[in-house]
């Protein structure tokens, strides 16, 4: 079997695969944040175009991918699944562990995907500027990325903490022409009311959030693009997946385990989704998602309705939710510090189809270390929990398990975090029940 495993151009999947018509159970709808009831698509539009509001409630289980889409996307795509033979032997594991490697896109990870659908869609229904947050940065720069490509322009709400840990995610974003502002910012009413409060506030992905949607609604040429969480971002990803499937039919296996990072859940569901109607028949394939002891929301948040963001100007999404004012500590793995997850992919949490694991972030930079010293790639913090965890599943599976976990991004612009981690400066954080308990009681009392 190859090291390497290249799918030609000519295979990469010409359509992104929607799993809301095979869900176990029918996904809860969205509440209007005032009068909790389902919201209708014109609500959406302040926000997001109609195309994508369309695909967020499509009924279709596949939508074709545009030409367009499809012709930026070869810069990169298909990318490789790549066997990890080194880190094999060095676990000493009869496994055969393999990763797809997303890092190989211009921003570095699995984020232009949807960056570059998202920008595409906009701008066909006449949109000029994009405005966003980002938590690690990487989301910042995809969509920086993708309006570069598409000659829009761009605004980046970037979680504080990660504004000041990773400053040349910034100098990239920039330099792709966007702007970049770190959260609590005084450009938005949500960002002077935290600011008043807390004026030393490190921020948090749901008040960037708060930011980002308060500026596309304020500006009539500009709408807001989301990386992760809603149902058209996880479509997007989905060729991830697709490609995997490809990729281990070419390989003549199939894969026992299906493993990533989860934080808003993007990058984890565009692996797994294609694989949900295979399980579904009874194929014995098991999805492990990887989250940090500091934001647990899979292992420890409630499943019910919350709001997506601090300042509750988004709807209400059923999802596994540590509160929305929930403000995170400074882990490293800024994309994983969101309060919530993916509604999509919580359905499926729900319904006992997921295995979701929480790790400390010095266990998880360990495994990075680990993966850089025997196959040679410095992971991103995110992508270093889906590393421990692949570990993890190699020591404990069968002999001759196939596992597959995603390599969402590369970690060459988050030094800095390995600086700490050399250095023994990274503390773990465990998130107390108790604070759990207490930002739940401050969400919406909706059955």
């Amino acid at each position: 079997m190859d090291t390497r495993i290249y799918l030609p151009e000519s295979r990469m999947p010409r359509q992104w695969y929607n799993a809301l018509p095979d869900l176990p159970t029918p996904l809860a709808p969205p509440l209007n944040p005032e009068t909790k009831e389902p919201l209708t698509p014109d609500m959406l539009s302040p926000i997001f175009p109609d195309a994508l509001i369309a695909q967020e409630m499509s009924p279709e289980r596949f939508i074709d991918i545009p030409e367009d889409i499809l012709d930026i996307y070869r810069i990169w795509r298909p990318t490789p699944l790549v066997r990890a033979r080194r880190l094999e032997k060095a676990i000493g594991t009869s496994c055969r562990i393999f990763y797809k490697d997303e890092s190989r896109s211009p921003a570095g990870s699995h984020k232009p995907n949807t960056a570059v659908a998202q920008a595409w869609y906009n701008k066909a229904e006449g949109v000029k500027r994009l405005s966003t947050e980002t938590g690690a940065g990487q989301w910042g720069t995809a969509l920086s990325f993708a309006c570069s490509m598409l000659g829009m322009e761009c605004t980046v709400y970037m979680v504080k903490v990660s504004y000041e840990q990773k400053p040349y995610r910034g100098i990239l974003i920039r330099t792709y022409g966007a702007e970049v502002f770190p959260s609590p910012s005084t450009r938005t009413n949500s960002g002077r009311v935290m600011l008043e409060r807390d004026p030393d506030c490190k921020g948090s992905l749901g008040l960037a959030i708060s930011e980002a949607v308060e500026d596309a609604v304020a500006h009539g040429d500009t709408k807001y693009a989301l990386g992760s969480v809603l149902n058209h971002v996880l479509l997007h990803q989905t060729i991830c997946g697709q490609e995997v499937k490809e990729q281990m039919a070419m390989a003549g296996a199939t894969p026992d385990y299906l493993v990533g990072c989860v934080g808003g859940g993007s990058n984890f569901a565009g692996l797994i989704l294609p694989f949900l109607p295979d399980k579904l028949d009874g194929a014995n394939i098991k999805f492990i998602g990887a989250e940090p002891k500091a934001c647990p929301s899979l292992t420890k948040g409630w499943f019910r309705y919350d709001y997506g963001d601090v300042s509750r100007l988004t709807p209400l999404l059923k999802m596994h939710t540590l509160g929305h004012s929930f403000m995170p500590a400074p882990i490293h793995a800024g994309g994983l510090r969101y309060h919530g997850s993916a509604p999509v992919l919580c359905n499926i949490v729900d319904a006992g189809l997921v295995e979701p694991r929480a790790y400390f972030q010095k266990e998880c930079f360990d495994a990075a270390k680990f993966f850089l010293q025997t196959e040679g790639f410095l992971p991103a913090p995110e992508t270093s929990h889906a590393i421990k965890a692949a570990i993890e599943t190699a020591k404990e599976a069968p002999a001759g398990s196939n596992i597959v976990f995603l390599y969402s991004g590369h970690g060459l612009l988050d030094l800095a975090s390995y600086d700490a981690y050399n250095k023994g400066q990274l503390v773990n954080y465990e998130l107390p029940q108790e604070t759990i308990d207490k930002a739940l009681l401050e969400c919406p009392d909706v059955s």
